[in-house]
């Protein structure tokens, strides 16, 4: 019996080959949707999961109480480090580390700036990445030791046996390499290229001895390991209040200290008053409807297409039902046909995935596999194409099996409005869907364009910036010098942070007007000479430092001035880190954090000594490639222990729209995947209602209808059905984008121009779908499509 209904299914498969083409493909496009999107999503969950005993390890983040507002900040002090060490027992290990900026590494006569961590000696036994040479429990007991990943002992040593091996570090110190990592994945939420011990950083930076007896030094990052068996509220309950005892601290005493799982890293990225709530899993969830959706429009597709053609499959139906076939026999049968249907574009669907997967990587940034060899991938899968099956056979299975066989084999069945208004139902939810799309797609672009244009406050063309690693710091002067003297830049200083980000964040101790217990946490940024000049940023009002030994003068941006109510600045007296400073300039808001919110309330301080970041503007009067081999041969002058690197600062600050922008890219190829789904589930529509309205039309064609009037004919419907899913797409859409930008203080009002935009979009599609078989219906010779009359 199965075999007979797997033949039958199979020649009624192969009898209609254009619309099994037209199911099968749209079938396959919507299931490769979904499954790269499945895929995508899975990657996505798994970053960090990999790590054996993955739900033990945290990272101590910092909640700060500012006026109502709680603020979360990832930075916390190595006194803190040193408190849950030795106070609180449940935890396992604790390891301390600082992931600031790259560090150079050389062997011989080979350079290069890789970015690592200086990190706890514990660090390896919390996160068990592979080795594949060293021993994990002893690899960072001496301080002048240092881990390697695979590729970076390649890049060094190239196939020569890297253990033991001498690394000169940052031009500085000899370490011995104790263990190599294998390369870590792309869904590791810790990239890096090395890790040297804490140790080390203790016994050659004094500075760190300085930074371990305050909590209010908060700079660096802690992930502990808790004991097997403990839970995450049995250590969050003991570490919340853990700064309290600094009475005289304000920074300790508004902080609460918490942890968040590795887990929960990638997804939960983004705190609002204190809680994870956001990130990337807003993304997953939005590409997981979308996926789904598209899916659906296929599935819509089948269905629409097979009950469509129900008449030709009528007879059969009532043939069988005479000869004895039951109902559910039918229903079986063509059960049969969408199960054989779903698993022939499941296959092209794998082909299609598999195609596309290294472009979709690319775009994405991921490294996504096929995970061809997991059981539990053709598992999921298998109960996809069942479920997927299911939802497009269901319908036409009990619909098709559901007519009368007398009225079928006396020709008196009637279709009516039962057969079409579900598949007109059916339309309209099809491109309700690929609307609300296109609309999402408009609105993304229209908003990033919206921040890309918004005046960022300065000016980064031709500005570059490079670490001040080695012998930067005391050949600054000399440098600066020869690289004015000679024309290649127009000004140069430095900064405790580049252009377009802000490393450190503070609190000031008072200022006029502050109110009892209040706080205001804002960046700070330590600058050289003409820093605002380099940067071209504009004072509103006061003056720049004199110079770079003018230590007790402070400069706001106005968001600061604004954040704490200041009324004529300039010369007034604040209060920061136990010293008193003076107000001597007001300069204009510069977007250093996100180009989509408000700019960061910063301040501005001086020092004579050079800092993380070198920045320096390239002169107008040379070509960029040039001034770049320049600067390559005098940065070697004066840092020969280090290879010349640099970055451009509008690149830096246009990578702050990569999510906008690959949220833009992926919504717009899905939506475009979606209409192409609906319109040739549309086109097979179109051509079975001409064919099945072949005599009328010739009736029309002899009694003078034109070739437009035909086609109007046989267009209005379709219009009609696509103009009422704009009307039911559009406040839907509206909605759900409206909840999207307010998580952007700087955003685009939603206009009504978007929505009819989107639908003359849809409209011409729809027009340009149809119209090949309706011309074609019009142009047909009337005498042949009335001769059987």
């Amino acid at each position: 019996m199965f075999r007979n209904y797997f033949k039958t299914a199979w020649r009624n498969i192969v009898r209609s080959k254009g619309y099994s083409a037209l199911n099968i493909f749209g079938l396959a496009i919507g299931m490769s949707v979904a499954l790269l999107i499945g895929l995508w999503m899975y990657y996505q969950y798994s970053f960090d999961r990999f790590l054996p005993n993955y739900e033990r390890l945290y990272q101590v983040r910092r909640n700060f109480w500012s006026n109502g507002d709680t603020l979360t900040f990832s930075t916390t002090s190595l006194k803190l480090a040193n408190t849950l060490k030795t106070q609180v027992p449940e935890i396992e290990y604790v390891a301390e580390s600082d992931w600031m900026g790259p560090h150079g590494l050389t062997v011989g006569d080979k350079k290069f700036y890789m970015r690592g961590a200086q990190i706890g000696d514990n660090f390896l036994k919390m996160f068990e990445y592979p080795m594949v040479a060293g021993n994990r429990a002893t690899a960072m007991s001496d301080p002048y030791s240092i881990v390697i990943t695979q590729s970076t002992a390649n890049a060094l040593f190239g196939n020569e046996d890297a253990l033991n091996k001498t690394i000169r570090y940052d031009n500085k110190d000899n370490l011995k390499v104790t263990g190599i990592i294998k390369d870590l994945p792309g869904n590791s939420s810790l990239q890096f290229a090395f890790l040297v011990p804490w140790t080390y950083v203790e016994q050659t930076n004094t500075n760190i001895k300085n930074n371990q007896g305050s909590y209010g030094n908060n700079g660096y990052q802690i992930f502990i390991k808790t004991k097997p068996g403990v839970s995450y509220s049995q250590v969050a309950a003991k570490i919340r209040n853990i700064e309290h005892t600094e009475k005289d601290n304000t920074n300790a005493m508004y902080s609460y200290v918490i942890m968040q799982p590795i887990s929960d890293w990638h997804l939960f990225s983004e705190y609002k008053n204190g809680k994870a709530v956001e990130g990337m899993i807003a993304y997953v969830k939005m590409f997981g409807i979308i996926g789904a959706l598209v899916l659906l429009i296929a599935c819509i597709n089948f269905i629409n297409l097979t009950t469509a053609r129900s008449e030709k499959r009528a007879r059969e139906v009532g043939v069988r039902k005479a000869i004895g076939s039951e109902r559910k026999d039918l229903i079986f049968q063509f059960l049969m046909e969408s199960v054989m249907l779903t698993v022939l574009a499941f296959a092209i669907s794998l082909l299609l995935v598999e195609v596309a997967l290294p472009y979709f990587n690319t775009l994405t940034d991921s490294k996504i596999e096929m995970p061809f060899a997991s059981i539990g991938f053709w598992l999921i899968m298998l109960v996809c194409i069942i479920v997927t099956a299911l939802v497009a056979g269901s319908r036409p299975a009990f619909y098709l099996s559901s007519f009368q066989p007398v009225k079928v084999l006396k020709g008196t069945l009637n279709i009516g409005k039962a057969g079409t208004l579900p598949r007109k139902i059916l339309v309209v939810l099809q491109f309700s869907c690929s609307i609300a799309l296109i609309i999402s797609t408009i609105i993304i672009y229209q908003q990033i364009q919206h921040a890309k244009d918004r005046p960022s406050g300065y000016d980064l063309n031709r500005l570059l910036i490079t670490d001040a690693k080695g012998d930067l710091n005391k050949n600054y002067t000399a440098l600066k010098n020869e690289l004015l003297q000679m024309g290649i830049v127009s000004s140069m200083t430095f900064a405790s942070s580049p252009a377009t980000d802000i490393y450190w964040h503070t609190d000031l101790d008072f200022w006029e007007g502050k109110n009892a217990g209040e706080t205001v946490e804002m960046g700070a940024v330590v600058i050289g000479e003409d820093y605002f000049k380099t940067l071209g940023m504009k004072f509103v009002e006061g003056r720049d430092f004199v110079n770079n030994n003018d230590t007790t003068s402070v400069i706001f941006n106005q968001a600061a001035i604004k954040r704490l109510r200041i009324k004529n600045p300039i010369n007034q007296i604040i209060g920061w880190n136990d010293k008193k400073f003076k107000i001597v300039g007001v300069t204009n808001d510069a977007l250093m954090i996100s180009a989509f919110s408000s700019a960061d309330p910063t301040m501005f301080l001086t020092t004579p000594d050079t800092q993380y970041e070198l920045l320096y503007r390239l002169s107008p009067k040379i070509k960029t490639q040039e001034a770049l081999t320049q600067l390559n041969g005098i940065f070697n002058k004066y840092n020969p222990g280090y290879p010349y690197k640099f970055d451009f600062s509008d690149e830096n600050y246009a990578r702050k729209f990569n999510m906008e922008m690959l949220i833009g890219k992926l919504s717009g190829l899905f939506a475009g995947l979606a209409i192409f789904i609906s319109c040739l589930g549309l086109f097979g529509l179109a051509a079975y209602i001409a064919e099945q309205r072949t005599k009328e039309i010739g009736i029309r064609k002899v009694l003078g209808s034109s070739v437009s009037q035909v086609w109007l004919l046989l267009s209005k419907d379709f219009i009609f059905l696509v103009l009422i899913s704009c009307f039911i797409a559009s406040p839907i859409a509206f909605y759900f984008l409206n909840q999207w930008l307010l998580k952007y203080d700087y955003r685009i009002g939603i206009g009504p121009l978007v929505f009819v935009l989107a639908a003359a979009i849809a409209v011409v599609i729809t027009l340009v779908t149809i119209s090949f078989q309706a011309i074609k219906a019009a142009l047909a010779n009337p005498v042949r499509s009335l001769r059987s009359e």
